[in-house]
């Protein structure tokens, strides 16, 4: 399964995660299937997003649209890195 790996700065952790939260749906009927958010234990407005998608391209068309842009704005987000990434392999150890 695809993967999508965003890291970024965010203006407000709060503030985000209440945007974030409310893009549940578009997320989902856009193709993304499931999620972790994490942050860096030294910065807690870098944000790391990782998820699972239905396809890279439907990511990348969500990621790149002008409707996500918008909603990366009003959430105070700052020069988020993309990057799509393809499963080799996964276990449970």
């Amino acid at each position: 399964m695809p993967h999508v790996l965003i890291i970024h700065e965010v203006a407000d952790y709060g503030a985000w995660k209440i945007i974030f939260d409310n893009a549940a749906g578009i997320r989902k009927e856009a193709g993304e299937r499931s999620y972790q958010v994490l942050r860096y234990e030294s910065d807690p407005n870098k944000i790391v997003h990782f998820s699972i998608w239905t396809s890279t391209a439907d990511a990348r068309a969500f990621f790149e649209s002008p409707r996500l842009v918008k909603i990366r704005e009003e959430a105070g987000v700052k020069a988020p890195d993309f990057i799509y990434l393809e499963e080799l392999a996964a276990g449970i150890l």
